[in-house]
């Protein structure tokens, strides 16, 4: 069974892990936490130890048997947090993919990153490219066509049409919309229940319906 660290906390680490487990391919051995004390444990119900922190990710690397997720998401810091996964200097094959048995992706039609997380019920629409790292939550959806740059994030129900680029790291909020044949650029973050009908300049924050920019 492949070893599995999560670097992250609750959230989207415990997803990960939960995903892990219906996979059943997985032993999930702890997280790596920059903020909770070695040794505590995250997860109300089903709980998991924190054996270290991001700069331990070295001695981890030295077991050919583990394999990493990394659960951060930006949320206004995207940059900061994207450099901060880089620096880490993890092999791309060294990231684990987790794909729950219940999203629906065209068998051969896509292409699908290293350390991906496709949550229950998200979709993929024919010849999408999903890159490293990429984060869709539940319900989310790739139409035809587009793509998700490296450690973009969809949260639940948000919908991304046709011939789009999401840029890197970008974070499209709850139940937005992207239009067909735009491009989010790298580093913005699209706000909860957004419509987006026109190209974003990088490293913007946009949220309304229809969207305008905040900062």
């Amino acid at each position: 069974m492949k070893k599995l660290v999560i670097l992250g906390g609750s959230g989207i680490g415990m997803l990960a892990a939960s995903i892990a487990c219906d996979l059943g391919e997985y032993e999930v051995l702890g997280f790596l936490n920059d903020i909770e004390p070695i040794g505590s444990e995250i997860g109300k119900f089903k709980k998991y130890k924190v054996i270290g922190t991001s700069k331990d990710v070295s001695q981890f690397l030295q077991r050919k048997d583990v394999l990493f997720f990394v659960a951060y998401v930006g949320m206004k810091n995207e940059k900061k947090v994207y450099n901060k996964l880089l620096s880490l200097n993890i092999p791309s094959n060294r990231f684990a993919t987790l794909i729950h048995p219940s999203a629906i992706i065209p068998k051969d039609f896509c292409k699908i990153g290293n350390g991906v997380l496709i949550a229950p019920l998200a979709q993929l629409g024919p010849d999408t490219v999903v890159e490293d790292n990429c984060i869709m939550l539940a319900n989310s959806y790739l139409a035809h066509d587009s793509t998700l740059k490296r450690f973009a994030h969809l949260a639940a129900n948000a919908v991304v049409g046709a011939n789009v680029t999401v840029g890197l790291a970008c974070h499209i909020g709850l139940n937005a919309t992207i239009r067909e044949k735009t491009t989010i650029g790298n580093f913005s973050l699209v706000g909860s229940g957004s419509m987006v009908l026109e190209d974003i300049e990088e490293g913007t924050i946009v949220a309304g319906n229809p969207s305008k920019k905040l900062t």
